[in-house]
Protein backbone atom coordinates (compact mmCIF):
# COMPACT_ATOMS: atom_id res chain seq x y z
CA UNK A 1 0.00 0.00 0.00
CA UNK A 2 1.17 3.35 -0.28
CA UNK A 3 2.49 5.73 1.97
CA UNK A 4 -0.03 8.76 1.48
CA UNK A 5 1.00 10.27 4.14
CA UNK A 6 5.36 10.34 2.60
CA UNK A 7 3.77 11.51 -0.83
CA UNK A 8 2.12 14.54 1.33
CA UNK A 9 5.48 15.69 2.59
CA UNK A 10 6.82 15.48 -0.63
CA UNK A 11 4.31 17.47 -2.66
CA UNK A 12 3.70 19.98 0.47
CA UNK A 13 7.89 20.13 0.39
CA UNK A 14 7.79 20.78 -3.81
CA UNK A 15 5.18 23.92 -3.17
CA UNK A 16 7.15 25.21 -0.37
CA UNK A 17 10.28 25.22 -2.57
CA UNK A 18 8.25 26.73 -5.10
CA UNK A 19 6.96 29.83 -3.06
CA UNK A 20 10.78 29.89 -1.58
CA UNK A 21 11.86 30.30 -4.99
CA UNK A 22 9.48 32.74 -6.65
CA UNK A 23 9.64 35.15 -3.57
CA UNK A 24 13.38 35.45 -4.35
CA UNK A 25 12.84 36.33 -8.39
CA UNK A 26 12.78 39.97 -8.40
CA UNK A 27 12.14 40.29 -11.90
CA UNK A 28 8.83 38.08 -10.84
CA UNK A 29 7.97 40.28 -8.25
CA UNK A 30 8.31 43.40 -9.89
CA UNK A 31 6.30 41.93 -12.64
CA UNK A 32 3.53 41.67 -10.23
CA UNK A 33 3.74 44.78 -8.83
CA UNK A 34 3.90 46.59 -12.18
CA UNK A 35 0.88 44.22 -13.10
CA UNK A 36 -0.83 45.58 -9.50
CA UNK A 37 -0.17 49.28 -10.48
CA UNK A 38 -1.57 49.07 -13.78
CA UNK A 39 -5.30 47.25 -12.79
CA UNK A 40 -5.52 49.84 -9.76
CA UNK A 41 -4.76 52.58 -12.43
CA UNK A 42 -7.01 51.27 -14.83
CA UNK A 43 -9.88 50.47 -12.32
CA UNK A 44 -9.34 54.08 -10.42
CA UNK A 45 -9.77 55.41 -14.61
CA UNK A 46 -13.42 53.65 -14.08
CA UNK A 47 -12.19 50.67 -16.49
CA UNK A 48 -12.76 47.42 -16.12
CA UNK A 49 -10.61 43.68 -15.89
CA UNK A 50 -11.24 41.17 -17.87
CA UNK A 51 -9.96 37.32 -17.21
CA UNK A 52 -9.85 34.02 -18.97
CA UNK A 53 -8.28 30.83 -18.48
CA UNK A 54 -8.38 27.21 -19.40
CA UNK A 55 -9.45 24.23 -16.66
CA UNK A 56 -7.91 25.15 -13.09
CA UNK A 57 -6.45 28.38 -14.47
CA UNK A 58 -10.44 28.77 -15.75
CA UNK A 59 -11.01 28.48 -11.90
CA UNK A 60 -8.32 31.19 -11.39
CA UNK A 61 -9.85 33.63 -13.44
CA UNK A 62 -13.36 33.38 -11.74
CA UNK A 63 -11.54 33.20 -7.95
CA UNK A 64 -10.04 36.55 -9.31
CA UNK A 65 -12.67 38.25 -10.15
CA UNK A 66 -14.74 37.54 -6.88
CA UNK A 67 -11.80 38.61 -4.75
CA UNK A 68 -12.03 42.01 -7.07
CA UNK A 69 -16.07 42.02 -7.34
CA UNK A 70 -16.15 41.11 -3.36
CA UNK A 71 -14.21 42.51 -0.50
CA UNK A 72 -11.13 40.11 -0.63
CA UNK A 73 -9.27 41.65 2.84
CA UNK A 74 -11.32 44.42 3.92
CA UNK A 75 -14.78 46.03 3.19
CA UNK A 76 -14.79 48.33 0.28
CA UNK A 77 -16.72 49.12 -2.82
CA UNK A 78 -16.79 46.54 -5.73
CA UNK A 79 -14.46 46.56 -8.63
CA UNK A 80 -15.42 46.40 -12.11
CA UNK A 81 -14.34 42.68 -12.94
CA UNK A 82 -15.47 39.89 -15.43
CA UNK A 83 -14.72 36.08 -15.76
CA UNK A 84 -14.72 35.24 -19.49
CA UNK A 85 -15.36 31.82 -18.49
CA UNK A 86 -18.48 31.68 -16.58
CA UNK A 87 -20.67 31.48 -19.48
CA UNK A 88 -21.92 28.26 -20.44
CA UNK A 89 -24.10 29.55 -23.10
CA UNK A 90 -21.72 31.84 -24.70
CA UNK A 91 -18.72 29.81 -24.25
CA UNK A 92 -20.09 26.63 -26.41
CA UNK A 93 -22.15 28.53 -28.65
CA UNK A 94 -19.15 30.57 -29.90
CA UNK A 95 -17.13 27.01 -29.76
CA UNK A 96 -19.87 25.35 -31.88
CA UNK A 97 -20.54 28.60 -34.43
CA UNK A 98 -16.80 29.66 -34.76
CA UNK A 99 -14.05 27.96 -32.77
CA UNK A 100 -12.82 27.12 -29.63
CA UNK A 101 -9.90 29.25 -29.76
CA UNK A 102 -12.27 31.98 -30.36
CA UNK A 103 -14.47 31.92 -27.19
CA UNK A 104 -12.27 34.44 -25.61
CA UNK A 105 -11.06 36.84 -28.27
CA UNK A 106 -14.97 37.04 -29.68
CA UNK A 107 -15.98 37.99 -26.10
CA UNK A 108 -13.08 40.61 -25.61
CA UNK A 109 -13.82 42.13 -28.45
CA UNK A 110 -17.75 42.50 -27.26
CA UNK A 111 -17.20 43.69 -24.15
CA UNK A 112 -13.33 45.28 -24.14
CA UNK A 113 -12.45 48.90 -24.29
CA UNK A 114 -9.80 50.83 -24.65
CA UNK A 115 -8.44 50.84 -21.57
CA UNK A 116 -9.36 47.90 -19.72
CA UNK A 117 -6.86 45.31 -18.67
CA UNK A 118 -7.05 41.43 -20.00
CA UNK A 119 -5.39 39.03 -18.16
CA UNK A 120 -4.88 35.95 -19.93
CA UNK A 121 -3.83 33.07 -17.49
CA UNK A 122 -1.84 29.58 -18.95
CA UNK A 123 0.57 27.51 -17.40
CA UNK A 124 2.25 26.71 -20.49
CA UNK A 125 2.00 29.68 -22.22
CA UNK A 126 0.62 28.33 -25.31
CA UNK A 127 -3.46 28.15 -24.92
CA UNK A 128 -4.77 28.22 -28.59
CA UNK A 129 -7.58 30.55 -27.30
CA UNK A 130 -5.53 32.78 -24.76
CA UNK A 131 -3.10 33.78 -27.79
CA UNK A 132 -6.26 35.07 -29.87
CA UNK A 133 -7.75 36.55 -26.62
CA UNK A 134 -4.43 38.61 -25.87
CA UNK A 135 -4.22 39.78 -29.90
CA UNK A 136 -7.51 40.93 -29.61
CA UNK A 137 -7.16 42.87 -26.21
CA UNK A 138 -3.92 44.28 -28.09
CA UNK A 139 -6.20 45.39 -31.16
CA UNK A 140 -8.70 47.03 -29.13
CA UNK A 141 -6.56 48.63 -27.00
CA UNK A 142 -6.78 46.99 -23.95
CA UNK A 143 -3.45 46.14 -21.26
CA UNK A 144 -2.74 43.20 -21.19
CA UNK A 145 -1.22 40.77 -18.34
CA UNK A 146 -0.46 36.76 -18.50
CA UNK A 147 -0.15 34.48 -15.78
CA UNK A 148 2.28 32.37 -16.85
CA UNK A 149 4.23 29.66 -16.43
CA UNK A 150 7.09 27.48 -17.79
CA UNK A 151 8.98 29.74 -20.32
CA UNK A 152 6.37 32.19 -20.77
CA UNK A 153 5.36 30.58 -24.10
CA UNK A 154 3.90 32.59 -26.94
CA UNK A 155 1.87 34.40 -24.76
CA UNK A 156 4.78 36.22 -23.32
CA UNK A 157 5.26 38.13 -26.21
CA UNK A 158 1.64 38.98 -26.29
CA UNK A 159 1.88 40.60 -22.89
CA UNK A 160 2.16 43.81 -21.90
CA UNK A 161 3.09 42.57 -18.31
CA UNK A 162 3.92 39.03 -18.57
CA UNK A 163 4.43 37.39 -14.93
CA UNK A 164 6.55 33.73 -15.57
CA UNK A 165 6.42 31.12 -13.45
CA UNK A 166 9.51 29.30 -14.13
CA UNK A 167 8.39 25.59 -13.42
CA UNK A 168 7.03 22.63 -15.38
CA UNK A 169 4.93 21.45 -13.13
CA UNK A 170 1.21 22.74 -13.53
CA UNK A 171 0.52 22.14 -9.84
CA UNK A 172 3.21 24.27 -8.72
CA UNK A 173 2.79 27.09 -11.72
CA UNK A 174 -1.08 27.06 -10.48
CA UNK A 175 -0.64 27.26 -6.91
CA UNK A 176 1.86 30.25 -7.15
CA UNK A 177 -0.88 32.21 -9.49
CA UNK A 178 -3.04 31.76 -6.82
CA UNK A 179 -0.77 33.29 -4.49
CA UNK A 180 -0.06 36.04 -7.03
CA UNK A 181 -3.55 36.36 -7.14
CA UNK A 182 -3.36 37.12 -3.80
CA UNK A 183 -0.70 39.73 -3.56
Amino acid sequence: MKDFGEKTRKILREAADNFNLISKDESLVKSVARAAELIISSLRLGRKVITAGNGGSAADAQHMVAELVGRFSGERKPLKAVALTVNTSTITALANDYDFEQVFARQIDAIGEGGDVFIGITTSGMSKNIIPALKKAKEKGLATIGLLGRDGGEAKELCDIPIVVPNSSTPRIQEAHIMIIHA
